[in-house]
């Protein structure tokens, strides 16, 4: 029998907020264990939590691009369940009012996966593990969170993947958050379920919790699908679950039954009035949103013309997108500063582990590089090792050109003067290429510009050479 994969998505992503949801301390990655948390964020009896304007301005800002409907009038409700990483026993979530309804993202082919709500709440702390203890930092405890949850769209791994990566574009261009999943910022819990094809009911779906990476979803999705259908095919059923997922092992392993939102024991938060979305928010947040990344590929490849291939990789990231944006405006080469960014600057932030927004060298200096190449004031090679020294050492390239001695001497008699005496030196390799062997040239060309001491144009050196040849 032949079945078909379903699979919904809810991702959980961290806000870029300086403090957390209802309290004033901070959400400072890798800070020192329970430095970053007071008594609201922890729970103790009597604190009443305040609501971060800024979150529910993001909140906004994301269901506005992920085109969804907001939700004029929102609450917060609790969810209540006992974990140590959660010291009060409920969390501040939403159920009843999600802040933002019904949107969506468009996939590969025109395909929409729909966006069933948005919903705002705290995160939990964090356990650590060590041997025969359990150690808990609750500097995470409070922290933001949207959670975005989709409708049982998605029929394949790469779909999913594909959905999670387009997603984290869109919250990282609109600046909600960095989406470091290294860090924990962007998580997955993956639904997913088999059914046959052409059947109207959905199957039994498993849930796999806080998964931190894209491929990570794809294997989840594939090896969760096939698991299915072997205990379908078997004649045995689908346990409704929660799964962890052991990405090292690539499988599953059962955690607990499924709990459904009755379990929770949700009620309305008591301590948090209701809050009004005005019309002039939405307008004013509405205004302010930047070009999202389908749009912004549209363009480099439409106007710019740029490949789909280079267009996907440089909106990777919004650090590249802004270099190559500056790079562009001055160079008016949308190619090469792309070939740029994705050949020797990738290269460098790769062998040194460097991550693009780190990037901590004078943004101009690839363009001013570019130009210097484009104009014959420089050879490749002493682009490429002065891009090097830009990376490295923040040189401004035209200074340190002049400073070494770097610029090309077109001096036409001086590059004649070498031709000729590499041209006597070497008559086997002119003769070869009078025979029409085209490489022959290449060790001509070589030759001199070792005897120019680099600082020629090639260019220049080649006319120069097949003109000389052709006179004799």
């Amino acid at each position: 029998m032949n079945y078909k994969t379903v699979c919904g998505l809810e991702i959980h992503t961290e806000l870029l907020t300086e403090t957390k949801i209802f309290c004033s301390c901070k959400t400072d990655f890798g800070a020192p264990p329970n430095t970053q948390c007071c008594e609201v964020c922890t729970g103790l009896p009597g604190t009443l939590p305040h609501v971060n304007k800024r979150v529910v301005e993001f909140a906004v800002r994301c269901g506005l691009a992920l085109n969804c409907k907001i939700t004029r009038i929102t609450k917060f409700d609790r969810k209540n369940y006992f974990y140590p990483d959660l010291p009060k026993a409920y969390q501040i979530s939403q159920l009843y009012l999600p802040i933002c309804t019904d949107g969506y993202v468009e996939i590969s082919g025109g395909k929409r996966i729909r966006i069933k709500e948005l919903h705002m709440e705290e995160d939990a702390g964090k356990l650590f593990h060590d041997g025969k203890r359990t150690l808990i930092d609750y500097n995470r405890c409070g922290v933001p969170l949207l959670e975005i949850v989709t409708e049982p769209d998605i029929n394949s791994a790469d779909e999913a993947a594909e959905f999670a990566r387009q997603l984290r574009d869109i919250l990282r261009f609109c600046g909600i958050s960095d989406c470091k999943m290294q860090e924990g910022s962007l998580r997955a819990d993956v639904n997913v379920s088999v059914m046959p094809e052409g059947a109207d009911k959905l199957g039994t779906r498993t849930e796999m919790k806080n998964i931190n990476s894209f491929s990570a979803i794809q294997n989840a999705v594939n090896a969760e699908a096939k698991r299915q259908r072997e205990l379908l095919e078997s004649g045995q059923s689908v346990a409704l679950e929660t799964r962890r997922w052991d990405d090292r092992e690539n499988t599953s392993y059962p955690m607990r039954k499924k709990e459904e939102a009755q379990h929770y024991k949700y009620f309305p938060e008591p301590d948090i009035p209701p809050i009004e979305i005005s019309d002039e928010l939405i307008e004013s947040i509405k205004n302010t949103l930047p070009e999202l990344p389908s749009a912004k590929k549209a363009r480099y490849t439409g106007e710019l013309g740029l490949s789909e291939y280079d267009a996907d990789v440089i909106c990777t990231d919004m650090a590249y997108i802004e270099l190559f944006e500056l790079t562009t405006s001055i160079t008016s080469s949308p190619k090469d500063s792309a070939n740029w960014i994705m050949g020797e600057l990738m290269h460098h932030l790769s062998v040194t582990g460097t991550l693009p927004e780190e990037m901590s060298f004078r943004k101009e200096s690839l363009a001013e590089i570019i130009n210097l190449l484009s104009d014959n004031r420089i050879t490749r090679e002493t682009a490429k090792s002065l891009f090097e020294k830009v990376f490295f050492d923040n040189v401004i390239p035209e200074e340190y050109i002049k400073e070494n001695d770097l610029f090309l001497q077109n001096n036409s008699k001086e590059i004649a003067s070498a031709v000729r005496e590499v041209l006597e030196a070497n008559p086997k390799a002119v003769g070869e290429y009078l025979d029409g062997k085209e490489k022959a040239i290449g060790f001509l060309i070589g030759q001199s510009m070792k005897k120019l001491g680099g600082k020629a144009s090639p260019n220049e050196v080649t006319k120069t050479i097949k003109e000389m040849i052709k006179d004799n």
